[in-house]
């Protein structure tokens, strides 16, 4: 299947799913974001992240750059402590839609109750987990915890950060495989066939 070919369907009310991508706010991944980011954004799916810099403005920016694209690309930011003004680097330049939070937790904090990772995770139709810090394995707990489906790309082998029920793939075809694969059982749900 090429990738302007599409894999997913508008649920009803025209509604697109939307795939989330948790990742490094420090280090962009570019081998990992770029070609993902691109793939999605021919899948008519809208993009989700947190808004910020790293993995999670790699992958924006490869989703935005598809001038053919349907979706959008959303960024849940973290509040902060001035007159509810994201945090310095919030939203990243690729956002063209950003819900403001006032919840400030990240990183470490990423599963307490004032931390917008519940908002990604559940907010996201799919989660994909690309290599991060201490907040993306708390977004990928919290995906398993919330039945959302989550695969983590790790091409260098498997992460010991992230829970051990984790689904954790070496390979591109494999995370395009699983996005297919579950993106197809939401659609079919949508119409009443699951």
């Amino acid at each position: 299947m090429s990738a302007a070919t599409p894999t997913s369907e508008a649920q009803p009310g025209g509604r697109l799913p939307i795939v989330g991508v948790m990742g490094s706010g420090g280090d962009a991944h570019d081998e990992l974001a770029g070609p993902l980011g691109r793939w999605l954004a021919y899948q008519e799916v809208h993009l989700l992240t947190g808004g910020g810099r790293g993995a999670m403005e790699a992958v924006s920016r490869a989703f935005h750059g598809v001038s053919a694209r349907r979706g959008l690309v959303i960024g849940i930011l973290p509040g902060s402590d001035v007159e509810g003004a994201p945090p310095r680097g919030y939203p990243n330049p690729w956002i063209e839609v950003s819900i403001r939070t006032h919840l400030p937790a990240r990183g470490q904090r990423g599963s307490d109750a004032d931390s917008r990772n519940h908002v990604n995770v559940l907010s996201s139709d799919v989660v994909i987990a690309l290599p991060g810090g201490p907040g993306t394995a708390s977004e990928t707990a919290l995906a398993l915890e919330y039945g959302r489906p989550v695969v983590a790309w790790r091409p260098g082998g498997r992460d010991p950060t992230l829970p051990a029920d984790t689904r954790q793939v070496p390979t591109f075809v494999e995370v395009q495989a699983f996005v297919r694969s579950n993106l197809n059982r939401l659609a079919a749900r949508a119409r009443g066939l699951a």
